[in-house]
């Protein structure tokens, strides 16, 4: 099974920038989601094809016609948190707060339930898995915020799963969508979005795809934007995962939709028999 999902944030929407320290900054900054999320809606049109965007509440209430015109392409929406901030950052309350801002404003917005979570750069780790318990008192119902192998920004390699399961949160379920794993030089490796798959050479990514049968993608508008500004002050490490293979990635994403089957996680969800249970405790 295969599931398309996108992470709807802006190009500046980058972890850890220097010169960025919030929302303030961000308005002096060039708009470019408008014209990459067409470019994005108007390639799953013409393809047929239903994706999941976890969107930045930020964004609804920025630009509400960008999620306005996801919601009218039929497309669901999941919150993204309100200002991208990683989990293991920010105080429960914080983040509750941060979370429920969110949700309310893509309600708004869509006039339909938010039932679906994803945090900003996978970032529920170890220190920071008290975030599935607020996730299940604001009503949400579906995460996809577990990503079980080492990373910069979040990461629970303890998380021994790397296909859907259920997940007891004092007495609510919660279904988890965790990220999918290769093993690759005896290390988990993820290949299926953001920086990875426009790293790696797509013959690669294809066979990857033929020899796994559950595949979580998670991609950006910034994935697909070449002609986007480089930011200031990164260092060059992050500068070479944020920026390389820009140019290509579009008509990779292109390829990897005409030759693989996806569902949005709404179907992926009807499809699952859901057999796996975890306890809460069991992942901490």
């Amino acid at each position: 099974m295969n599931i398309l999902t996108f992470d709807i944030e802006e190009w500046f929407h980058i972890i850890d920038i220097p010169n960025i320290k919030g929302e303030k900054h961000w308005e002096s900054l060039e708009v470019r989601i408008h014209k990459n999320i067409d470019r994005i809606l108007e390639l799953l049109y013409i393809k047929n094809q239903k994706a999941t965007f976890f969107c930045l509440g930020w964004i609804g209430e920025k630009y509400p016609e960008v999620i306005k015109k996801i919601d009218e392409h039929g497309h669901e929406i999941g919150s993204h948190s309100r200002l991208h901030i990683p989990v293991y950052q920010m105080k429960p309350e914080d983040f509750e707060k941060d979370t429920e801002y969110s949700i309310k404003t893509l309600e708004d917005i869509t006039g339909k339930k938010i039932r679906m979570y994803r945090a900003p750069s996978f970032s529920i780790t170890s220190k920071s898995i008290w975030a599935l318990e607020i996730l299940a008192k604001l009503g949400i119902e579906i995460d996809a915020s577990i990503f079980p192998a080492s990373r910069s920004h979040g990461g629970l390699e303890t998380f021994r799963y790397s296909k859907p399961v259920l997940i007891n949160v004092n007495g609510i379920l919660l279904k988890e969508f965790p990220m999918n794993t290769v093993k690759l030089f005896g290390r988990n490796m993820v290949f299926s979005g953001g920086g990875y798959f426009r790293l790696l050479p797509y013959r690669l990514i294809k066979f990857f795809m033929k020899n796994s049968s559950y595949v979580m993608t998670y991609f950006h508008p910034r994935d697909f934007d070449p002609y986007q500004p480089v930011l200031k002050g990164l260092s060059l490490g992050r500068k070479f995962k944020s920026y390389y293979g820009l140019k290509n990635a579009f008509s990779k994403l292109e390829k990897l939709i005409t030759d693989f089957e996806f569902v949005d996680i709404k179907t992926a969800e009807k499809r699952l028999k859901w057999n796996t249970k975890i306890n809460l405790g069991d992942i901490k």
